[in-house]
């Protein structure tokens, strides 16, 4: 795993609600990420489960609040055209 996506996933990862725990595994990892260049293999599998697993929950923010569309016009329903077709 490589910085830009090391970010990436912590930056999508804080618009949840993180436990204690997650939240100190995620700076641990980002302060090794940062002496060694690299996280063990454990480390990149957690946090990409944690990240599927927090992806299914809604997030705790209102960034993606969908805003309503106004309403439209019902459409007129169609008059029949006289042809009988059988």
């Amino acid at each position: 795993m490589d910085k830009a996506r090391l970010d990436w996933v912590i930056s999508g990862l804080n618009q949840y609600a993180l436990t204690k725990a997650e939240d100190v595994f995620l700076k641990i990892a980002s302060e090794d990420f940062d002496r060694n260049q690299a996280l063990t293999e454990k480390q990149e599998e957690r946090i990409e489960t944690l990240y599927k697993q927090k992806s299914l929950l809604m997030p705790n923010k209102n960034r993606f609040a969908v805003e309503k569309s106004p309403q439209r016009e019902k459409a007129r329903p169609r008059k029949p055209s006289g042809k009988i077709v059988v």
